[in-house]
């Protein structure tokens, strides 16, 4: 995992103003939200999400549900969208609720091999120790998250706002359900919180709940949908965000 060692770079005018923004989000920021996969750890990174969407096409092909799916939705590689389509054609079924089992117990796997996203660490317990709040707010299942957090010993910075998926797939981003639920449960204003995401749908929930927004971009292409999606502020590491709050603090 890469060090959290910070050092002061050369930036262009740019890269300044960028700052600059980052900065004054962060000063008003009281309530942290964080979307889990892609912000805190790459939960895919061994157990590979695209095998296990094509298994979960392969377990509703081996019962006869071939036609649930759309082309489109069977070639998706994203067991999100697998879930989904089942969900919106059988909402609330037995058949939704066991194809939701089998991805958590998926998702519990990928713990194992998941990899850490670097500087996320620190600047979760850099956040915590200034005071600010902490929840999470993702698609991936609760019992993931609590499992992935206790073994890098951060659960106690979130726990207990660990807002995930339910049973309710329809309230998954970019429904903002899960950023209400953290608010209403810490009592904090839109304006008062950030959310940290790395997807337009973490965008497009944090709009809805009224809740700044930044991206986080691993690579360029990450990048490029944020922006195109509306993003103002994205950052490709988080060690900036990591020395602006030691900064403040």
């Amino acid at each position: 995992m890469t060090s959290d060692t910070t050092q002061t770079e050369p930036v262009t005018a740019e890269t300044e103003k960028d700052t600059e923004q980052l900065r004054e989000l962060i000063a008003r920021t009281r309530i942290v939200l964080w979307d889990f996969d892609g912000p805190i750890c790459r939960l895919f990174a061994g157990h590979k999400a695209e095998r296990v969407a094509i298994d979960l096409v392969d377990w509703l092909e081996g019962r006869g549900l071939h036609g649930l799916l759309t082309q489109d939705e069977r070639q998706s590689l994203d067991p999100h969208v697998v879930l989904r389509a089942v969900d919106r054609r059988h909402p609330g079924s037995d058949l939704v609720a066991e194809l939701e089992e089998r991805l958590t117990q998926e998702e519990l796997r990928a713990t194992s091999s998941a990899m850490p996203t670097a500087y996320a660490d620190p600047l979760i317990r850099t956040w915590t120790a200034v005071g600010s709040r902490l929840a999470i707010a993702t698609n991936n299942s609760p019992r993931v998250v609590r499992a992935y957090l206790n073994s890098r010993g951060l659960l106690s910075c979130f726990s207990p706002h660990i807002y995930g998926r339910t049973q309710n797939l329809h309230q998954l981003k970019p429904d903002p359900h899960c950023l209400n639920r953290g608010l209403s449960a810490m009592g904090a204003a839109p304006s008062s919180a950030l959310m940290i995401g790395d997807t337009p749908t973490d965008l497009a929930a944090a709009n809805s709940a009224e809740v700044p927004f930044l991206g986080y971009a691993r690579n360029a292409r990450k990048e490029k949908l944020l922006r195109e999606a509306g993003a103002t502020c994205v950052v490709e590491s988080l060690r900036s965000v990591l020395a602006l709050v030691r900064a403040q603090a």
